[in-house]
């Protein structure tokens, strides 16, 4: 499993990453959570705003910060 949280590295990113990480323990999932802050590498994802989080090369949000309950869900799809 593939997990990137997309940002220049602001609070708002950080709590993301932090809500995956939990999500991914509850769970008892193990995967690396890969920060992004390359624009450019934002940019061939199609972002617009930040935070944004990738599971397996697929978009599920951008511009808010997802809560742990919500990530749960994208991870048992």
């Amino acid at each position: 499993m593939k997990i990137e949280v997309l940002g220049p590295g602001c609070p708002r990113c950080e709590m993301v990453k932090r809500n995956v990480k939990e999500a991914l323990k509850e769970l008892g999932i193990d995967a690396d959570v890969e920060k992004v802050s390359d624009f450019a590498k934002m940019m061939e994802y199609g972002i617009m705003m930040t935070p944004a989080l990738i599971i397996d090369n697929e978009i599920k949000c951008q511009g808010r910060i997802p809560s742990a309950e919500e990530i749960k869900e994208w991870l048992q799809e």
